[in-house]
């Protein structure tokens, strides 16, 4: 599932509504750019770690969240010298309450994916999840449904913070090169446009070589390789959404439709018509 020889994946699969995992190790590793076909929620508990999303990069402090939306390119970045713990929510895109996702558009939308609590809201919160995580362990009576209950609960006071913008701002907890910043966010919204290298140059007044070099540094990827893997990805939403294999090509800006089967079968390992 890599695509098109860049270091990125589609990791993990989810067939439940959510699941949550509460994970402490050393275990020294290097992490690969990928992405998911889910949303992911992180709560960062101890350690040193940063994670770079979508261009920017955060610094993290214990019980800082990180929204990472599906299909957002990231890395973490870990220093093994210490034990790294947090807690990993992973959210389907489909599940009943969507309303509880208007976060993850939010992140989107403002490019911005911590959220930093306050002490009071810390504990709040703190204490939601001990009781979801020891909830979904139990065996006993309406263990789901108090599961589900606190997990609703806990993502509508998630989203109550993000949207209201009721965390702590700190500039000096992520980096960005404002630039690139501005480029990705114009291709995410453009995707069906003309996107080629000599358009972007021309239309955010950068050299062409500049201008790639600094989006390798910054995503990981060439700029090539990152528009032909977010319209894929694109492609195939609509595809399992019931939009025609043709059409759906055509929407994520693909004018050659040799040219797209071939590259989604790269990048997924799949024919379309085997896109469920």
């Amino acid at each position: 599932m890599n695509s098109f020889n860049e270091p990125t994946e589609k990791t993990g699969y989810l067939e439940q509504d959510f699941r949550l995992f509460h994970i402490k190790d050393q275990t020294k590793r290097e992490f690969s750019y990928h992405y998911h076909d889910f949303h992911k929620v992180i709560i960062f508990l101890s350690g040193k770690a940063a994670y770079h999303i979508e261009g920017k990069s955060y610094y993290l402090k214990p019980w800082d969240i990180l929204l990472v939306n599906r299909h957002a390119i990231h890395k973490p970045e870990i220093d093994f010298s210490v034990p790294y713990e947090r807690f990993v929510l992973w959210i389907r895109n489909d599940i009943k309450s969507t309303e509880l996702l208007r976060c993850f558009q939010k992140a989107i939308d403002r490019s911005y994916n911590l959220i930093r609590l306050d002490s009071d809201t810390q504990e709040k919160l703190k204490q939601l999840l001990y009781e979801l995580e020891a909830a979904l362990k139990d065996q006993k009576f309406g263990s789901e449904l108090l599961g589900s209950a606190l997990f609703t609960q806990f993502m509508v006071y998630v989203n109550r913070i993000f949207l209201e913008k009721q965390y702590i701002y700190d500039a000096r907890s992520y980096s960005s090169d404002s630039q690139i910043e501005e480029l990705l966010r114009y291709i995410n919204h453009n995707l069906t446009e003309d996107l080629s290298i000599e358009t972007l140059a021309r239309k955010y007044y950068l050299s062409k070589y500049h201008m790639m070099r600094k989006f390798k540094e910054e995503t990981g990827y060439t700029i090539h390789n990152y528009i032909i893997s977010k319209r894929l990805l694109l492609a195939r939403t609509k595809i399992s959404e019931g939009t025609p294999i043709l059409k759906a090509a055509q929407l994520s800006g693909f004018s050659d439709y040799t040219t797209f089967s071939r590259a989604y079968k790269k990048q997924f390992g799949t024919a379309p018509s085997q896109t469920i």
